[in-house]
C-alpha cells in the first residue's frame, strides 16, 4: 500500500455524529491527510466513499471539497479525481477553510433574507393596526430594555421581528424568513464564534418600531436596509479579523 492509496486511506475516517457541518467534513479529511502521510499530488477518496464512511450526505461532501478546490487545497476532475494540491497540516489550513465556509454560508443566507425582511417591513408599515402598534412597540422596549441591561438580547429581537412578520399581513414571510435561519443555525450556531452577531444594529430597531407604527414606509424599509447593511458588514469585519489573526 501506498500513501496515495485511497482505498486504504478512507478506513482511517470514523463516522460523524448527526447534522455535522462542511467544516466537520474538512476537519475529518485532514486528519485522514495527517494520518495516512498523504501529499501533494496523492489522491483522495471520492465523494461517494468520503460520504459513505462519514455517515454524511453526499452534497455536504462536495461543499467541503469544493472550498477546498476554491482555496487551491486540491484539484478536481472526472479522469483523475481528487488529488492534493498543497500540503495540508490541521495548524495551517483548518482555521482559513473554517472561516471561508462559515462567511460563504452567512452571507448567502443573508443575501436570501434581505429582500424578505424589506418586503416584511413594507408590508407591515401598510398593514399596521392601533392593537398591532402596541405589539411592537412593546417588545422593541422590551429587546432595548435588555439590550441596554447587557444581557442577551437574542430572542428578544426574535419576538421583535416576530411582530413584524405578523403585522405584515402575508405568514409566507415569516414562515421563509425562519426556516432560513434554522437552516442555517443547524450548521453554525455561533460564526466566528460571535454569540451576539448583528449587536451593532440593535439600536436603529427603536426607530424601526417608531416608523413602522406611523405608516411610514420609506422610513422603515431605508432603516431596515441599515440594519441588514450594519450585520452584513459584521459578518465581513469578523471574516478579515479572523484571517489577520491567522496570518499573524
Amino acid at each position: 500500500m501506498t500513501a496515495s492509496d485511497p482505498k486504504r486511506a478512507i478506513g482511517s475516517m470514523t463516522a460523524l455524529p448527526p447534522r455535522s457541518s462542511s467544516r466537520d467534513v474538512l476537519e475529518a479529511l485532514t486528519r485522514m491527510i495527517e494520518v495516512e502521510g498523504l501529499t501533494v499530488g496523492d489522491k483522495l477518496p471520492t465523494e461517494i466513499d468520503i460520504a459513505r464512511q462519514l455517515g454524511v450526505g453526499r452534497a455536504k461532501v462536495r461543499e467541503a471539497l469544493t472550498a477546498w478546490q476554491n482555496m487551491g487545497v486540491v484539484t478536481r476532475n472526472k479522469k483523475a479525481g481528487t488529488r492534493l494540491a498543497t500540503e495540508v497540516m490541521s495548524n495551517a489550513i483548518h482555521l482559513p477553510v473554517t472561516v471561508k465556509l462559515e462567511a460563504e454560508s452567512l452571507l448567502r443566507t443573508h443575501a436570501v433574507r434581505r429582500p424578505l425582511e424589506l418586503e416584511t417591513v413594507r408590508l407591515a408599515t401598510r398593514n399596521v393596526t392601533p392593537q398591532a402598534s402596541r405589539v411592537i412597540l412593546g417588545r422593541v422596549s422590551e429587546l432595548m430594555a435588555i439590550f441596554e441591561a447587557g444581557q442577551d438580547w437574542r430572542a428578544a429581537d426574535y419576538r421583535f421581528h416576530e411582530a413584524l412578520q405578523e403585522t405584515c399581513g402575508n405568514p409566507l414571510f415569516g414562515q421563509l424568513i425562519q426556516q432560513i435561519q434554522h437552516a442555517f443555525n443547524e450548521v453554525y450556531e455561533a460564526p466566528f464564534g460571535m454569540t451576539q452577531l448583528g449587536e451593532g444594529s440593535i439600536p436603529l430597531h427603536m426607530p424601526l418600531a417608531e416608523a413602522v407604527v406611523a405608516g411610514n414606509e420609506t422610513e422603515a424599509v431605508r432603516i431596515m436596509a441599515a440594519i441588514l447593511d450594519l450585520v452584513e458588514d459584521e459578518i465581513r469585519k469578523s471574516m478579515k479579523r479572523m484571517m489577520e489573526t491567522r496570518n499573524d
